[in-house]
């Protein structure tokens, strides 16, 4: 039998609202400029934190991890119209790539990007978010969630990338694999919490969205 995967996934973004123009240039040169473009939320997975934003509509946004602004800019769309959206990058170089699309797509007064140690800065805020994009450093996932749940409001949304690992979270675990153990020891804390509902969607590398009870 033929592989479908390919057809399907371009089926699926066929059918699938398209990028807008800042997003499809910060795709195009991330992928043109930076060591590790992958990291790139991407159009599917973009659309998919855009609509949840729009959902949750949120007045405060966190964001764990900035990379080139593309996925910022998706959960933005869902801002309420005075909001605020954090998002925290540890290079500084990227963070001004990120910032400069911020500023051409004119959402640099509601978008606010700092620089810095993610635990840091998180400990210091004084907000209560509606949503939060985990996205960072797979080792200290279980930190952020630690450190973001008595931030976040009841109902509050937090959505974390990257748990399926490129499909390592299944296979035998490579003792010295420590971003591996760490993603599974995220979700089976995520699993086991009680205080929270979740799912684990199969897009791209896999995303764990959150509910807080």
């Amino acid at each position: 039998m033929l592989d479908k995967s390919k057809n399907i996934e371009e089926y699926i973004l066929q059918h699938t609202e398209p990028e807008n123009e800042i997003l499809a240039e910060i795709n195009r040169q991330t992928n043109l400029k930076m060591i590790h473009p992958r990291m790139l939320s991407g159009h599917l997975q973009g659309r998919i934190l855009s609509m949840i934003s729009k959902m949750v509509n949120p007045a405060y946004i966190l964001e764990i991890g900035t990379f080139t602004g593309y996925s910022a800019l998706c959960l933005a769309e869902g801002l309420q119209n005075n909001g605020k959206l954090i998002t925290i990058e540890k290079d500084d170089e990227i963070a001004e790539f990120a910032l400069t699309y911020f500023k051409k797509a004119r959402l640099n007064q509601q978008i606010e990007l700092k620089v810095g140690s993610a635990v840091d800065i998180i400990a210091n805020l004084n907000y209560y978010f509606d949503l939060a994009f985990i996205d960072a450093n797979k080792d200290q996932y279980s930190l952020y969630f630690d450190l973001v749940f008595d931030k976040m409001k009841s109902g509050g949304i937090i959505v974390a990338d990257n748990v399926l690992w490129s499909g390592k979270v299944v296979d035998r675990l490579v003792e010295k694999d420590i971003d591996t153990k760490a993603l599974i020891d995220f979700n089976n804390k995520i699993q086991s919490d009680k205080r929270v509902e979740n799912v684990l969607l199969p897009v791209r590398d896999g995303l764990m969205v959150i509910r807080k009870k």
